[in-house]
């Protein structure tokens, strides 16, 4: 993740990180129709940036090249988000996303995070060291069904490497 650093999202974010989300949902080769019909999942909101626990990887000229959320409440979170922008994937934005998201969750007192994973980020997600436990309805399109994952965190679970 060189030259880029993570904070908290701030108002007026919302719009940018919804059409980064579009974005990078887009990269995986879903068309106009199945995007469209995710729009209201994948859209933010300004005024629920700080109850999401957004936080953003930004590059030092100011562009948000990532995001993610930690939403619920410990002992049991859910990983709402985590998009990369497309041009910015293979950077190690993802991974500096996921080492973060361990840290404040089990800062917070949260022992397990969900994660409702898109098919084609399965895999990131099991490297991050989240297991398969299942499948789940998606929330945006009717009769798909995604991976349930699972992130189990204890004291001595390591966050991922960043990069």
């Amino acid at each position: 993740m060189s030259g880029s650093r993570l904070r908290p999202a701030v108002p007026g974010e919302a719009a940018a990180l919804t059409a980064l989300a579009l974005r990078s949902k887009g990269h995986w080769g879903y068309d106009a129709a199945f995007l469209d019909a995710c729009r209201a999942e994948l859209t933010m909101r300004d005024d629920e940036l700080a109850g999401r626990r957004t936080v953003v990887a930004e590059l030092p000229d100011g562009r948000i090249v990532g995001f993610r959320t930690l939403e619920g409440e410990p002992p049991t979170g859910v990983l709402g988000m985590m998009f990369v922008d497309p041009d910015a994937i293979g950077r190690g934005i993802g991974r500096a996303l996921a080492a973060d998201l361990i840290d404040e969750a089990r800062t917070a007192g949260f022992t397990l995070i969900t994660i409702d994973a898109d098919p084609n980020a399965e895999a990131f997600y099991l490297a991050q060291g989240a297991v398969r436990v299942g499948a789940t309805p998606s929330g945006s399109v009717p009769g798909r069904v995604l991976p349930l994952l699972e992130l189990r965190l204890t004291a001595d679970t390591p966050a991922p490497a960043r990069r």
